[in-house]
């Protein structure tokens, strides 16, 4: 085995054991309920089927870079609130309301399982969980739990996830300039890497300098991710409705699936360069950034 692959495996394995332990902390925190509790079994179902899981391991992974010890059991409950609040934003984005979705991670959306009004209680109850779970994570001194409960909340009020859903419902089938669709994409998909980002600065203890470039590279992540999301939006196998963005002004539609691209791979560049700033002491989050959108981008070329 070449030096090369043998970092791979390497990198591949360390991947497989945080999302194993992800997925039981997961299970731990939203555990079964009765058959009649439909709420519960919703959150689990919007929660638990296998997914990315990019924002927990994003948080851990940079905190480790950033020499925390990820034995300790807080960490991994911040990275579960994390997940818990994307799923609800996912449940959110899918009722027929907002994006009227039939498929999410390979299996039927949480409405259409349930009905969309468990679906609407499911996504409050796991943004309550959430906060339920870092207010009683051990390991973590009062403040930092006080200060990570803050950057979640704020990801998702109406300088976050609300507002950037807002924006691209009632302003995604009109004509905008790129500044505009940047700005509903950063609302949409960096806020949630920023709080999972500075969640790890905080238990890390991180100095301004360190969260300010964390913050900075989750915006050009963020930019990517949804340039890489409009990218895929027409292709088979990635778990969700295609053509999801038709009738939708978006950077693939304005600059071309090429022009688009370009500007996904500048941000990737940006992006790289604050992260080498901010986690000096590893590279496995720089590692895994490039690995995640090398995979998909390699599904255009």
């Amino acid at each position: 085995m070449t030096a090369h692959a043998e970092i791979a495996a390497n990198q591949e394995n360390d991947l497989r054991q945080l999302c194993h332990a992800l997925q039981e902390n997961l299970e731990l925190l939203l555990p079964d309920g009765q058959p009649s509790d439909r709420v519960r079994a919703a959150m689990r179902a919007g929660t638990l089927p296998s997914g990315k899981r990019i924002r927990p391991l994003l948080l851990l992974l940079a905190a480790r870079d950033m020499g925390y010890d990820l034995t300790k059991r807080g960490i991994l409950d911040l990275a579960c609130a994390v997940e818990m609040v994307h799923a609800a934003s996912l449940i959110l984005d899918d009722i027929p309301c907002m994006d009227d979705a039939l498929m999410r991670r390979g299996h039927p959306t949480v409405h259409r399982e349930f009905g969309e009004n468990v679906a609407i209680l499911a996504a409050v109850a796991l943004l309550s969980r959430a906060y339920e779970v870092i207010a009683l994570a051990p390991d973590l001194p009062s403040q930092h739990k006080t200060d990570a409960i803050a950057e979640l909340s704020a990801a998702v009020g109406l300088q976050g996830l609300v507002q950037g859903q807002f924006q691209d419902l009632h302003d995604g089938g009109q004509s905008r300039s790129p500044e505009a669709i940047a700005i509903t994409n950063e609302l949409k998909t960096s806020v949630l890497f920023r709080a999972a980002l500075q969640m790890a600065a905080i238990v890390t203890d991180a100095a301004p300098v360190m969260r300010q470039k964390l913050s900075y590279f989750a915006q050009d992540l963020g930019q990517a991710f949804q340039l890489l999301d409009d990218l895929a939006d027409g292709c088979k196998h990635t778990g969700k409705d295609i053509h999801q963005d038709q009738g939708k002004s978006t950077l693939v539609q304005m600059l071309g699936a090429d022009g688009a691209e370009r500007r996904l791979r500048e941000h990737l560049r940006s992006a790289d360069e604050h992260l080498a700033c901010a986690c000096h002491r590893g590279v496995a989050t720089r590692q895994y950034m490039h690995a995640l959108f090398n995979q998909q981008l390699a599904m255009f070329n």
